[in-house]
This record gives C-alpha cells, structure tokens and sequence, in this order.
C-alpha cells in the first residue's frame, strides 16, 4: 500500500539516529582466535552460528548466505521500486521470530516509562521544518496526539489513487488504544504492537539491545532457507490464505474473511517459514533502518560485491521530497493483488520517519558479538 505521508504532517517531527556500520575486530594476538574471528578478518561472509554463542530467548539464527535481493522473475505482481533484482551477501544473525508484541512493548513502556510519538503534544513550530514554506497550520482541534487509523466503514472508493479515502486521523489512537481512545489492547497481549513510529522502534531495540534488520538482513530472513523465492513459503501464489494474514474480496469495501482474519491476528496464528519466522509477510507491515531511494536499487545492481549492504547513503523520493521516508517490509493484512499485493519477499514501500498506523509494527534482531553497531 502507497504509503500515507500526505497525512502525516500532523505528527511531531522525530529525531533519526546516525546509521551505522560493522567494522572488523583487529586482533594483535592471532593465537587462539575462533573460526568466526578468523571470517570476519578475512572479510569471509559467516554462515553458521558458532556453537558458544547461545540463540537469544523468542529469535532463531538466519544462516549468512548470497541471494537473489528485489523483484524476482515470474513475479506478476512485481513493482518497479523493486527492480532491478540484485544479488547480495548477508552475514548470519539473530532475529524476533514473530513481531514485537503488546505484552513486549508492555514491559518496555514500564520500565523505562516511555511516551510514544502518537501519545506526545503536537508542536507546530517543530513540525513545519519539514514541510512547504506555505503549508496552512492546521486548526488547533486537529493537532492533537493520535494516528492513523483505517476506515472500517468504506462504502464506495472514487479514485483508488486517493488512499485518504479509507484512512482516518484518530485522535487519542496509540499503541495502547489502536482504534481510537474507546478501543484497548486488554486481552491482546499476543498481538504485534501498532501504531509505533520510528523513533519508538528504535527506543524499543535500544532497551533490549537488540536493533531494526537493514532490508537485505529482513529479505534474507524471509527467505528462510531459499535464495529465489517470492513467498517465505516458496512461490505458490494459489495459498496465500493458509501463510499470511491478507485481505480478501473488493479492497477496501469488503474483506471475505477467507484467511481467518479481518484485521490483525495474534502473532504465530500462520505457519513459520523454513527456519521458523512467523507473520514475516501480511498482518502488519515492519521497519527497516534503511532509508528509502528510489535509485538506491539501480546503483548496487552495478557493484560486483554487495556484501551486508546498509541501505541508501541519503534519501530521494520525487513523490515525497520533503519528508524523510524509511522503508518498510511485508504487507499487511490490507494488502490485497488488485492494490498493491505487497505480501511478497521483494515488496518495500517508503513512509516517512514519524509515521504510525494500525497496520505498522516492527520485529528485531541481533548480531555475532563482533559485529556490533559502533
């Protein structure tokens, strides 16, 4: 689904930490070094997981491998912000095997007491750095904290280019009340949190000293043990249904229910893919730390090695020029193949730093102790 920048104006503006990069650990000593120090030296990609080092509570190991990164072929649904197809390298690592939960983010939030951007007053003056010059200051009674919400009651769709059609600004909406200030999330602590922009999914990992994956760490996680495929289950489009929580019938006025689900599910009620990833396509769409540049694609298509690549050096959107937009991965449960069938591996939208929906959440990882973020 386009992403919805053109509502976000009313969110506050959010500081984005500098990205970083692996960096080699130098060894004076070279006695007794371990057969991963030894890779990391020789610019070796790692493969396996060395066997003295536990896999984190609630992740599972992605074996390093080179695959097949962008719009495979045979792809009817293939957009042209994932091409050209690219092949790259990924070292092994550590990642969520579901999405961050309600109950996860639940523990984080009390015991760090954190605000999330949704629930924090609106500064105007803050704001409207980023946009136009002449862009009017909305009335005082809609900048107020909240986010975006779908529109559940959509009857008739004009123009399927105008997505404002089926979203809704819902003050009072937040992790804690997804569907607007009368709506919780009692009951629901198995369900990924929402509604987080990406600011408070960086503060989240920062807490669990765990970070976001870069696109090509999420691309390989989702391909499990294949290096080609379009689905986390292979490419089989005909069950969809049975792998991820999408959309059904005529988006966005009737969803058939036909996967189980309207809206979001709890984590796990799909299958896992190959080396066990629940929900990595479908049910809510998940952040990067790359940040999103439409040539970005282009220019590693032309590199002979791209070994970890960290994503985009600087932003361009010509459809979005004045906020900074990240990338995001996997679809949603509104995605559906007449609109945008975003539940494919490839598929990568763009949406600016401060955005926070319904249907956004996120999963983290984790890397071999030597290749810690400076």
């Amino acid at each position: 689904m386009k992403s919805i920048n053109f509502l976000t104006y009313i969110l506050p503006t959010l500081i984005i930490l500098v990205l970083t990069s692996c960096r080699e650990e130098k060894k004076q000593d070279k006695i007794l070094q371990s057969p991963f120090e030894t890779a990391i030296k020789q610019k070796a990609l790692i493969i396996d997981k060395p066997e003295n080092i536990n896999t984190p509570k609630g992740m599972v190991w992605v074996k390093g491998k080179t695959f097949t990164q962008g719009a495979k072929a045979g792809d009817k649904f293939a957009m042209m912000r994932e091409k050209p197809a690219h092949q790259v390298s990924v070292d092994g690592f550590f990642i969520d095997i579901t999405e961050v939960t309600n109950k996860q983010f639940t523990a984080f939030v009390n015991a760090t007491k954190y605000i999330t951007v949704a629930e924090r007053p609106i500064d105007w003056e803050v704001m409207k750095v980023e946009l136009p010059e002449d862009t009017p200051k909305p009335h005082d009674s809609i900048l107020k904290p909240g986010s975006l919400v779908f529109n559940k009651n959509v009857k008739t769709v004009a123009n399927m280019e105008n997505y404002g059609q089926w979203w809704t600004w819902k003050i009072g909406a937040n992790w804690k009340h997804p569907e607007g200030p009368n709506s919780s999330i009692e009951g629901k602590d198995d369900y990924p949190v929402v509604h987080i922009a990406l600011e408070d999914a960086q503060a989240y990992c920062k807490w669990a000293n765990k970070r976001l994956p870069t696109e090509a760490e999420w691309e390989s996680a989702a391909q499990g043990n294949n290096k080609n495929a379009i689905y986390t289950w292979g490419n089989d489009s005909s069950i969809v249904n049975k792998n991820a929580n999408t959309w059904q019938g005529q988006f966005p006025i009737k969803n058939e229910n036909k996967d189980g689900f309207k809206s979001i599910a709890p984590v796990k009620s799909y299958p896992a893919n190959s080396i066990g990833i629940h929900d990595m396509l479908g049910n809510v769409w998940e952040w990067t730390n790359d940040l999103y540049n439409s040539n970005y694609y282009n220019k590693l298509k032309t590199l002979k090695s791209n070994i970890n690549p960290q994503g985009a050096d600087s932003y361009y959107n010509s459809q979005n020029p004045y906020q900074v937009e990240m990338i995001i991965k996997g679809g949603s449960y509104l995605c559906h193949e007449s609109y945008c069938a975003s539940f494919r591996i490839s598929a990568r939208m763009s949406t600016s730093k401060d955005s926070g929906s319904d249907h956004l959440g996120f999963r983290t990882v984790k890397s071999l102790p030597l290749l810690k973020k400076e």
